[in-house]
């Protein structure tokens, strides 16, 4: 029988079948919290900074930066390509206004730490209104919990623009042949262009210090459930001061 479908047959979420130990020492978990929090304030720093600041060998951050799925903003050269199949779109938003619920969405993927490892974490937002409307979480980078999460927010609406950095995560034919059968625009940040994507990084920065820095996740399982219900505080319950202090719920709820 497939992991699908044992999850299927017990009504859990696929991403609960991914959570094992991450195989890292406590001393690169607690350091690669570190980088996470100092990464949060300053996103332009690369590894150089970072190993200057944090006292710790360069090629060690480097390294814990490439597994974290972290790297500094700031335009330069591309130095990687999409793999095969993979292509890069252009990006769409720049100087269109927001003006409706599902004209826009956005995803991205962000490091999420355990008392024993850690997982990844993808959200799928709604520009207008702020509204997450999917999440998933993950203990390898692989495309599966994207495709997850982004199945289940089309089954709630289409956007008409679909915005996501050029991670290869979401230049798979697998991710974007999803958005193109629905007739969505596709839309990729520029490489470097910090502020292409800048709402869901706000909604990062306000999970990590809302929620996740303030509990030490036991495991996969308490991660899911606190963030889980954070994410229902968010969307209901937490107002929001650039969209007139309504809740993103509020807000999404325009569309109907």
């Amino acid at each position: 029988m497939t992991l699908s479908r044992q999850c299927e047959l017990l009504a859990l979420p696929r991403s609960t079948a991914y959570y094992r130990a991450v195989g890292a020492s406590a001393e690169n978990l607690a350091l690669m919290r570190r980088i996470d929090e100092q990464y949060l304030a300053t996103p332009f720093y690369g590894s150089r900074r970072m190993a200057d600041l944090l006292g710790v060998n360069r090629k060690r951050v480097q390294r814990l930066m490439r597994q974290m799925g972290i790297e500094a903003i700031y335009p330069r050269r591309r130095t990687t390509w999409p793999g095969v199949g993979h292509k890069i779109y252009p990006y769409l938003l720049r100087n269109v206004a927001i003006v409706r619920p599902d004209q826009a969405w956005s995803t991205d993927i962000t490091y999420i730490p355990l008392r024993r490892g850690f997982l990844y974490l993808t959200a799928i937002m709604d520009w207008f209104s702020r509204h997450v409307l999917a999440w998933r979480l993950s203990n390898t980078l692989t495309g599966d919990f994207c495709i997850e999460a982004l199945e289940e927010a089309l089954q709630l609406a289409t956007p008409e623009i679909f915005n996501s950095d050029q991670g290869c995560q979401f230049t798979a034919a697998a991710f974007t042949k999803r958005l193109e059968r629905r007739g969505i625009a596709i839309s990729m940040d520029g490489r470097g262009r910090a502020l292409d994507n800048v709402f869901i990084e706000r909604l990062w920065r306000s999970v990590k210090y809302e929620e996740v820095y303030l509990h030490d996740y036991a495991d996969g399982w308490e991660a899911e459930e606190r963030l889980g219900a954070y994410f229902r505080f968010y969307a209901t319950e937490r107002p929001h001061q650039a969209l007139g202090y309504r809740t993103p719920a509020v807000m999404y709820a325009q569309r109907n």
